[in-house]
């Protein structure tokens, strides 16, 4: 679940072979059997270039332990006005992707990724 201010223009969220860097293209090691690259339409930085979105650990971007499905949350970076995140699952399985209204006008972009096929 990501939390961006405003409505997204677009998303989107794949298997993919590898999640690389955005910008300088290097690939990301990521846990899991499967890795979903979600790229968002929201940039990580102000019009001056500053960073807005800064984790603790880019490798970790939250805790998953103890969850059946998910086993890795990666930062890949920001570049020309997108963000991407890999997300590493434990195998390919099926998923949704949905917005909701958040408060304050955010919105809330959701991944549902399945426990089983």
């Amino acid at each position: 679940m990501f939390d961006v201010k405003g409505k997204p223009s677009w998303f989107r969220v794949h298997y993919v072979k590898d999640v690389s860097t955005d910008g300088q293209g290097e690939i990301i090691p990521l846990r899991g059997g499967a890795k979903l690259e979600i790229i968002l339409s929201v940039p990580s930085y102000d019009d001056a270039g500053r960073s807005t979105y800064n984790p603790a650990n880019h490798d970790e971007l939250t805790n998953v332990r103890g969850y059946r499905t998910f086993r890795q949350v990666v930062d890949a970076g920001s570049f020309e006005g997108q963000t991407t995140i890999g997300l590493g699952v434990r195998a390919r399985l099926p998923f949704r992707v949905f917005t909701l209204t958040g408060q304050g006008g955010t919105s809330r972009i959701v991944v549902d990724v399945a426990h089983r096929w």
